[in-house]
């Protein structure tokens, strides 16, 4: 037995729970599972499982579901709690909660109202990841999951293009191919890249190369398990935008606007589509 029953002070306890191996958990994280007053989880069944596992006890205590679902009554009837002088301990299902998991709003709510929000903090897939992807760890943006359509997708690419930091992005597998296609097209093939799959389980996995690199292996592959794509900063020397409309301009004399398109973001080493954009005003009459 691990985990020590204290007396808690009344508030919300955001707990980490493992992304893979149930061992991670803390001893801290234990500890408030077994002394909370009120348990609440995205997935109930999940953490009762995990409270099996380490012999901790609910002893009479139900473990409310909080998820993206619930909706605000849920999260009412844990304010309620709060309110009443009551300890709750709040587990996403794995990793930290609020990243890309429930928590934000109740965290909100329960500040708002004047109650204490702390955390026993734990395991992080965006953590592990940026430890084992070989990438710059001094910067980095977490940006989540990335649309489902390549439009939308593309166009949230084109705007973090030049965050100066490592990307983090969560991935579905059966996106995952499509998304580091789309990767390559919009942040350059030669962005250094990694895909850290099934984090601290069994079949763990780091795939490190180039976005081209990258995107040639996973095309029309069979992937499963939970995926953390990493894309390194952008490298490339800033370009003046008039050198790249001259250049367009020149090149749209003797070829078309694919071709000149072509030509001119691997002159400038610059994704192809925001070239192309402005090559079609060009080619219209219009300013770039």
């Amino acid at each position: 037995m691990n985990f020590q029953k204290t007396s808690l002070a009344p508030g919300l306890y955001f707990v980490a729970t493992p992304i893979g191996t149930a061992r991670d958990i803390t001893l801290r994280a234990l500890d408030v599972l077994a002394s909370a007053d009120v348990i609440a989880a995205e997935d109930t069944r999940s953490l009762r499982r995990l409270m099996e596992i380490h012999g901790v006890p609910l002893e009479g205590r139900r473990i409310l579901a909080y998820h993206d679902h619930s909706g605000a009554g849920a999260r009412a009837r844990i304010i309620e709690s709060l309110s009443a002088g009551l300890s709750v301990a709040y587990a996403s299902e794995a990793g930290m909660p609020l990243i890309a998991d429930p928590g934000y709003d109740l965290g909100r709510v329960a500040a708002g109202a004047g109650h204490m929000v702390t955390c026993a903090p734990g395991p992080s897939a965006v953590l592990t990841a940026l430890t084992l992807a070989g990438l710059p760890t001094d910067a980095f943006f977490f940006a989540g999951f990335l649309p489902n359509s390549s439009g939308a997708r593309k166009s949230r690419l084109e705007a973090l293009r030049d965050v100066p930091g490592t990307l983090v992005f969560y991935e579905s597998p059966k996106r995952v191919a499509a998304s580091l296609s789309d990767m390559a097209e919009m942040l350059g093939e030669d962005r250094q890249a990694a895909l850290c799959r099934e984090l601290t389980k069994k079949f763990e996995e780091i795939r490190r190369g180039s976005l081209r690199e990258l995107a040639a292996d996973y095309q029309g592959a069979s992937v499963k398990g939970e995926i953390v794509l990493l894309v390194d900063r952008s490298h490339s020397q800033s370009v003046n935008e008039s050198d790249v409309e001259s250049a367009l301009r020149t090149a749209l004399e003797t070829h078309s606007v694919r071709d000149a398109a072509d030509l001119v973001s691997e002159m400038y080493k610059l994704p192809r589509r925001p070239i192309y954009q402005q090559a079609l005003k060009l080619a219209k009459g219009g300013k770039g």
